[in-house]
């Protein structure tokens, strides 16, 4: 929708995802992130932390499953999404205002840390659409859990180790 504003964050998660049900069965995580920029203090001639910006972040359906599977209190994360303002009164009385993030899109930060992505099996992609069938013989499709030994080779394979059979591809064309 047009109008909207959507952001990206990088920060921490404060707290462990919480993923729960709503009554139709939709799933939902929830978690916080907290963003602290770090600013340079001339006087101090030194870095130090800014104001942290703490962040109410919604991941929803397929994404908020995956989110509480994989991610953890304390993990850096990047997490892009529209901004989401609302009003409620709470117990007291009190009305507030508070701003949320309706997550589209989150992953691991990768500067101080290393992942291994696995992608998930299953009829539905994150959009209710059916995802296509990879076929049996794809080098990239990473559900494949156990591969033979030996898979008759590709022509392309073939030709490639007759061009550079002990070093791999040089920078040499083949031609």
């Amino acid at each position: 929708m047009s109008g909207e504003t959507v952001i990206t964050v990088v920060g921490n998660l404060v707290d462990d995802p919480e993923l729960r049900y709503t009554p139709s069965g939709a799933a939902v995580a929830a978690f916080r992130v907290a963003s602290t920029p770090r600013v340079f203090d001339k006087q101090a001639n030194e870095w130090k932390d800014g104001d942290s910006l703490f962040l109410t972040c919604s991941a929803w359906r397929t994404l908020g499953e995956n989110v509480a599977a994989s991610l953890a209190r304390g993990s850096r994360v990047i997490v892009q999404g529209r901004l989401k303002q609302r009003s409620y009164e709470d117990r007291e009385g009190v009305k507030r205002t508070v701003v949320e993030l309706d997550v589209e899109e989150v992953g691991p930060s990768l500067l101080r840390a290393t992942a291994t992505v696995t992608k998930t099996t299953g009829q539905n992609g994150s959009n209710g659409q059916q995802q296509r069938q990879q076929p049996a013989d794809d080098p990239w499709n990473t559900a494949q859990q156990q591969r033979p030994a030996q898979r008759p080779q590709q022509p392309q394979q073939q030709y490639a180790q007759q061009q550079y059979p002990a070093q791999g591809y040089g920078d040499e064309p083949p031609y």
